[in-house]
């Protein structure tokens, strides 16, 4: 229970200090999520109505997608197996690192609709990029090893944000303190992140 509640922690922080820095530097994104949270008018949520949420939704796969909190996972191999495009023999008892981060930005897997290296939730709202990419957005890992959390991560993210956008809106505190970049320890954090904030 204890791993639980910390392994959740840390990334659902993280998660959230990256949303604060995507809506600094996208302000028409932050204004789109508010004027669909306009409807609630400062409300509480039912699980129906934060469900009802598509935009936001699109916001935090996004989100998920170009910086996941962890950056990838590592599994070992159970039988002899060989990469398809190098021919590179792997050896049953190997290690294998997994980037989630690498899946996220690889060509082969999404539309080319937007940039993979830009944040754009809009490239959520066409259904046929989703569902052409699911084993590419692989931010909770997949299969029966996927992270046991995930509905809680997201369910709390999405609580998270869309209380923070119904009363403040975020500003970019400047190259200098705003830029950016990472920081690798148990999570991917934000190295550089410093926003102007607005009570609404």
């Amino acid at each position: 229970m204890l791993a639980f509640l910390a392994a959740g922690y840390a990334t659902t922080s993280t998660a959230l200090s990256w949303f604060i820095y995507f809506m600094s530097k996208n302000s028409e994104i932050q204004k789109k999520i508010k004027e669909e949270l306009s409807q609630f008018n400062g409300q509480r949520f039912s699980v129906e109505q934060l469900d009802s949420l598509t935009y936001l939704d699109c916001v935090i796969r996004e989100l998920l997608r170009l910086v996941p909190p962890a950056l990838g996972t590592v599994r070992t191999l159970t039988t002899d197996d060989q990469l398809p495009e190098s021919g590179f023999q792997l050896k049953k008892g190997e290690s294998v690192f997994i980037s989630f981060y690498s899946l996220a930005r690889d060509k082969r897997y999404w539309a080319d609709l937007y940039d993979l290296n830009e944040f754009h939730p809009e490239r959520y709202l066409n259904d046929l990029e989703y569902k052409n990419n699911l084993s590419a957005l692989m931010t909770f890992g997949g299969g029966h090893r996927q992270c046991m959390g995930q509905d809680l991560a997201r369910f709390e993210l999405k609580v998270i944000c869309a209380r923070l956008m119904q009363f403040v809106t975020f500003g970019d505190g400047g190259p200098e303190v705003n830029a950016g970049g990472y920081d690798v320890t148990d999570t991917n954090k934000p190295k550089h992140i410093g926003v102007t904030i607005i009570f609404d």
